[in-house]
């Protein structure tokens, strides 16, 4: 996170900073799971368990939206802020299974006890991974850390809502009320950056059965840099951030992201 200190006596501002991770992740249903669950024939394919699922749904609930633990996460990408330096990725590669994409992200938080930021990750990103965590086995001590460990955690820890070790953006502007709840792709746009280019999370299971993980991976990229964005505003509201500083993080946003050769980036510059 950016703090601002007052000024010295000489003037100067100086800003202190740990390292902010703002992450993102993309899900399909859990096909395997949903085989189990339903006691299906093992030969029944991925997309008819699906479609039995989807249907059960919105016959239970009007909606084909699964219950969080049969979600399947099919990418996890990530905005690092550390040091002087600026990164946004995909862990793994697309043929990285989830339990390697899901143990690479808190061996990163293992690595570098960052700030974690997120868009409505308390109600859907973090329960999701803290489901497929159990269900692989995966090692997260030092997220699950509530003060046994280290003493500074347990004032401060990624599990308490209240705490800022983990930041949910969404939840803390709309004052922890769901019916104040706004998408990111609209705060986002009004905030001047870029926004949803093309995809957003409904679409991603057509994507992944047409072989498109590649384009699910980029647009879990682009949600990335667009929460980043809007953190770095929200760090300028609260007087974390001067507007010199903003300002020259916005720029080392965009001068990172214009050294990345991939289209998707070219198409974010160009509608910001």
């Amino acid at each position: 996170s950016y703090k601002v200190r007052r000024p010295s006596v000489s003037g100067m501002v100086s800003i202190s900073m740990t390292p902010t991770l703002v992450f993102d992740i993309e899900t399909i249903p859990d096909t395997d799971g949903l085989r189990t669950l339903y006691e299906l024939p093992q030969d029944t394919s991925a997309e008819d368990v699906a479609n039995i699922a989807l249907h059960q749904r919105r016959q239970q609930n009007g909606t084909d939206f699964l219950p969080l633990h049969q979600h399947r996460i099919c990418a996890i990408s990530c905005a690092l802020r550390e040091g002087n330096n600026f990164k946004v990725w995909t862990l793994g590669d697309a043929d990285s299974s989830e339990a390697e994409i899901i143990q690479r992200f808190f061996d990163g938080i293992d690595k570098f006890t960052p700030q974690i930021i997120s868009w409505n990750g308390s109600g859907f990103d973090l329960p999701v991974l803290h489901y497929r965590g159990l269900i692989h086995g995966i090692n997260a001590s030092r997220y699950w850390d509530l003060g046994e460990d280290d003493k500074d955690f347990k004032w401060n820890n990624y599990i308490s809502r209240y705490h800022m070790r983990h930041l949910d953006l969404m939840d803390v502007m709309a004052m922890y009320n769901a019916r104040a709840n706004a998408p990111l792709d609209d705060l986002a746009k009004l905030c001047g950056f870029p926004g949803k280019l093309g995809m957003d999370g409904s679409k991603v299971w057509d994507a992944y059965k047409a072989g498109k993980i590649e384009e699910i991976r980029n647009y879990c990229e682009t949600d990335v840099a667009n929460t980043h964005l809007v953190y770095l505003r929200f760090q300028l509201m609260r007087g974390h951030l001067t507007q010199a500083a903003y300002e020259a993080e916005i720029k080392l946003v965009r001068d990172t992201l214009s050294g990345y050769n991939a289209t998707h980036w070219t198409e974010f510059l160009a509608a910001w």
